[in-house]
């Protein structure tokens, strides 16, 4: 499994629209509105590396409203559900 962050920056006032209009794209999970210099952050998770240069350009980026991405694929996924279940490995409770 492919997960990619894209960094979404969208023209005035039309993030709404743009967040209903990508979150519609096959492989977009989430889109979320977000402060700084972006607009939006979406995660697309896909099977197939290659089918990000047909999403990302293809798909995103038309969207009416996107002014400009920029894409960051993730190495690893690391959550509070994986680290706990790393640190209790080898542990187990003493009966009393």
């Amino acid at each position: 499994m492919v997960t990619a962050i894209v960094l979404v920056t969208t023209e005035s006032e039309r993030v709404q629209e743009a967040a209903q209009a990508i979150i519609d794209i096959e492989g977009v999970t989430e889109a979320y509105s977000v402060t700084g210099p972006y607009d939006l952050a979406v995660m697309v998770r896909i099977e197939d590396f290659e089918k990000l240069a047909d999403i990302v350009p293809g798909k995103i980026a038309q969207v009416p409203g996107v002014a400009r991405t920029e894409t960051m694929v993730a190495f690893r996924c690391y959550s509070n559900y994986d680290l706990d279940r790393l640190w209790s490995l080898g542990f187990e409770e003493e009966a009393s």
